[in-house]
């Protein structure tokens, strides 16, 4: 259903910029999911620079790593270089996991971000499809390899007490806004989860868990929402 979401947004006016406000050449960061890349976030960086922002990717090879590592060692360069050539707070977008990295990474630096969009991404718990349990139990165990004592024993579980977790866990930041694009039949994970609580925050679309990325409905709200709508 990817395939076919993307489709119609080739066909939307929305992906050529069309009845959509536009930016004021804002910097916007996006955050890979689980087991994604940059790469496929590439229709969303082309659009974004043609609505007038400045995007930048994550700098994420693979979000197969301990969050907290990401963004100590991926994210918070890219945020800053992001600052840097704007000279201003900046934007975060994430998609799934790398909606939970985007908000961790906001609530510790929220100085640096004007706001956090996540799209089906899991900010109130995990509850999540038993094949996705298991690929995460594999990079779990990865992790706990590579890394040794340089993570905790309870890394890439709701147990841990690393930066990553606590500040889920945490008050968001009022100063930071924050919006949350979540579907019923995501497919991946349970739709519950994907929420803030906040009804002025939260919003609904029918799409699948990959094809939020390319589903125009989706689109259509980060534009709003980018622009202070």
């Amino acid at each position: 259903m990817a395939g076919v979401e993307l489709t119609f947004l080739r066909l939307s006016p929305i992906w050529w910029g069309y009845g959509v406000p536009h930016g004021d050449g804002s910097a916007v960061v996006l955050v890979p999911g689980f087991l994604g890349t940059d790469l496929y976030l590439s229709q969303f960086s082309d659009w974004l620079r043609r609505i007038d922002y400045k995007p930048f990717y994550s700098g994420i090879e693979l979000n197969a790593d301990c969050p907290n590592i990401l963004i100590r060692r991926r994210l918070n360069e890219t945020i800053e270089q992001a600052c840097k050539s704007t000279r201003g707070k900046i934007h975060l977008i994430g998609h799934s996991l790398g909606g939970s990295i985007a908000r961790s990474a906001a609530a510790q630096m929220p100085g640096r971000i004007a706001s956090v969009i996540t799209l089906a991404a899991p900010i109130r718990g995990l509850e999540a499809h038993a094949s996705i349990q298991r690929a995460a139990d594999l990079v779990r165990q990865q992790i706990l390899e590579r890394h040794g004592r340089a993570v905790l024993p309870t890394c890439y579980t709701a147990r841990c007490t690393c930066d990553f977790v606590e500040s889920l866990k945490d008050d968001f930041p009022d100063s930071v806004r924050q919006t949350a694009i979540y579907s019923k039949s995501d497919g991946i994970l349970n739709w519950r989860v994907c929420r803030t609580g906040d009804p002025k925050a939260d919003f609904e679309v029918s799409s699948t868990h990959i094809g939020m990325v390319f589903s125009p409905l989706v689109y259509s709200i980060v534009a709003q929402r980018l622009a202070g709508n």
